[in-house]
């Protein structure tokens, strides 16, 4: 089980993100600790989700990102690729990756302190953090949505779903769980 931080001594929206029809600034951030990077150019092409979120093993964050890997079949249907982004180190995010079973990419905004969240415009200078925000960016690189929720709260992925859905012309498609098949029964021969 998971040990959680309590959360951030913060609330509300300070910073309140880039609107839809902005550019998306360029990302270029480590994504692994052995060198690998992510750029966002490298995504041309398909949708990106960027999902800023405040601290890895704090309540609300732990449950968005729980929230954002279970529905990766549902993005994947828009070809959309989703990424986890804040301000803790690598360690930090490998280190809740596999405490949660988290399979999305989370990159670091560690060093220098924040600077894709202040290119996003949703760094919090009060407590060091970034929002707790959401963008849906083209295959052009240009954002088509963006949100920015409450630090306290989980925003949900419902926004992203209807922003990839007119972003790509395609409607959800509900996945279905099939039930586990029982072994047939052999019967006791007598």
């Amino acid at each position: 089980m998971a040990t959680l931080a309590p959360p951030p001594p913060a609330s509300g929206v300070l910073a309140h993100g880039l609107p839809a029809g902005t550019r998306a600034p360029e990302l270029d951030l480590p994504a692994t600790p052995d060198g690998r990077r992510f750029k966002l150019a490298d995504q041309k092409g398909s949708p990106a989700v960027l999902v800023f979120y405040p601290g890895d093993f704090t309540p609300v964050c732990t449950n968005e990102l729980g929230l954002f890997n279970e529905l990766m079949p549902v993005f994947g249907q828009f070809g959309a690729k989703v990424f986890g982004i804040s301000c803790d180190s690598l360690w930090s995010h490998i280190a809740f990756a596999k405490e949660l079973h988290i399979q999305i990419p989370l990159l670091s905004d560690f060093h220098p302190k924040g600077e894709a969240a202040r290119r996003y415009n949703v760094y919090r200078e009060d407590v060091g953090i970034c929002e707790r925000a959401l963008y849906v960016i083209d295959g052009k690189g240009v954002i088509s949505w963006s949100y920015v929720s409450p630090i306290e709260l989980n925003p949900g992925a419902g926004g992203v779903i209807d922003a990839l859905e007119r972003l790509t012309g395609k409607p959800m498609e509900f996945l279905t769980v099939q039930p586990q098949q029982q072994p047939p029964r052999t019967e006791a021969r007598t």
